[in-house]
Parts: C-alpha cells; sequence; structure tokens
C-alpha cells in the first residue's frame, strides 16, 4: 500500500506530471515522470490511471491493486521528488503480476529512473583470451 504521502491526489498533479513529464510507454502500461527542480523539497509519489478501457470495476481494481503493490516497492529506488503517474492499458487486464512489473521496470529505466538490477559482469573474465 502506497503511504498518503506517496501518493499524487489532485487532478492538477496528475496534469502537470502528464503535460510536463516524461514518458515511456510499454504494452500494457504507460509512465509519466518529472522530477522537481529542488531534489530535497518532497519525498516522491506516484498517481494510478486505470480507465474503463482496461475493463469493469473488478478487472480495474485488480490492476489497481498490483499496480500499487509493485509502485511502492519502487518508490524508494526513484530519485526524490520525482512525480509519476501510472498509466494502464488494456492488455494489463489480463497480464500477471510479473509481466507488469517488468513493464513497469523497463518503463522507469527507459526514463533512467531504475537503475538496472543484474549484476554487473564486467569483472568475470579477463580480455587476454581464453583460460587455458
Amino acid at each position: 500500500m502506497l503511504p498518503a504521502a506517496a501518493r499524487l491526489r489532485r487532478s492538477e498533479d496528475f496534469r502537470e506530471v502528464m503535460r510536463r513529464g516524461s514518458r515511456a510507454g510499454r504494452r500494457r502500461l504507460v509512465v509519466h515522470a518529472l522530477q522537481a527542480q529542488d531534489p530535497s523539497a518532497a519525498p516522491s509519489r506516484a498517481g494510478l490511471v486505470v480507465s474503463k478501457a482496461v475493463g469493469n470495476s473488478v478487472v480495474r481494481h485488480r490492476v489497481s491493486r498490483r499496480l500499487r503493490h509493485l509502485v511502492a516497492a519502487r518508490l524508494g529506488t526513484v530519485p526524490p521528488a520525482t512525480a509519476l503517474v501510472i498509466r494502464a492499458l488494456p492488455p494489463a487486464a489480463t497480464a500477471s503480476s510479473a509481466e507488469l512489473g517488468a513493464d513497469l521496470d523497463a518503463a522507469l529505466k527507459r526514463l533512467s529512473l531504475l537503475k538496472d538490477r543484474r549484476p554487473d559482469r564486467s569483472g568475470d573474465h579477463d580480455d587476454d583470451g581464453p583460460a587455458v
């Protein structure tokens, strides 16, 4: 669950992030991000947009719960004072949590808000040739 201080609530905030922020689209969702000029000003916040195009009320709420859980786990890893709006697309209705998480990670990486979680393998081998 997202704490109250980590949620976007006002329509003006959503509008500002979606109009002025950067955008990265994936198959199941679109992430809009806007970083504040003063990073010490506030914590990172997020808001969700799940329209009727995604499905009926039960489906929309299931998608919202999954996205809320995924965003809460990643909100601490984005730079401070970043506002995110995650907009679910119709394919999100049939997606698993893992698929939504992969799309969210890919979008955040594209926006340079999330570091690659794979370990660095640059030190695993020498460039002197094959080992004998």
